[in-house]
């Protein structure tokens, strides 16, 4: 089954540890056997087991919110304040989103989501809206080699 969202945070409903589970039912007549050899047959109504889906840390900030923040009253700083930079949202509304070119910039990086709250949380996004995953390389990172043919 597809996970249940919960509306406010737009993730999985019971995300622990940046994990939850979801039901899966078995088709009707599968045969299983457990680990202690046990064969059941399933009817399709029961719960086979349940799959981890990944899911995000939200604190609240909406990636909309933050996004219109930015376009429209970004020279005053209200999208720096509004993610919890109070420094540079005090900066901007200073120097009017420094001459704009600073208002510019932080906009595409709000919507690129480069720049997000200062709690380390993610934006409050659709469940099924654009997303983007950040990747990072670490010392456990390694490079598989191409094979040829």
């Amino acid at each position: 089954d597809e996970p249940k969202i919960d509306n406010s945070t737009q993730e999985p409903m019971n995300c622990t540890n940046h994990t939850a589970y979801v039901q899966c039912l078995p088709a009707p007549n599968i045969t299983c056997k457990d680990h202690l050899g046990i064969e059941r047959v399933f009817t399709g109504r029961e719960v086979g087991f349940y799959k981890p889906v990944a899911c995000r840390n939200v604190n609240g900030y909406s990636y909309k919110v933050a996004v219109a923040l930015s376009l429209f009253l970004g020279w005053l700083g209200a999208d720096r304040f509004y993610l919890g930079y109070p420094a540079l949202g005090l900066l901007k509304f200073c120097t009017v989103g420094f001459c704009g070119i600073g208002s510019l910039i932080d906009f595409i990086l709000i919507s690129m989501q480069i720049v997000g709250p200062s709690d380390g949380s993610s934006y409050i996004i659709d469940y099924y809206g654009a997303r983007l995953t950040r990747l990072s390389i670490t010392n456990a990172t390694f490079r598989k080699m191409q094979s040829y043919p």
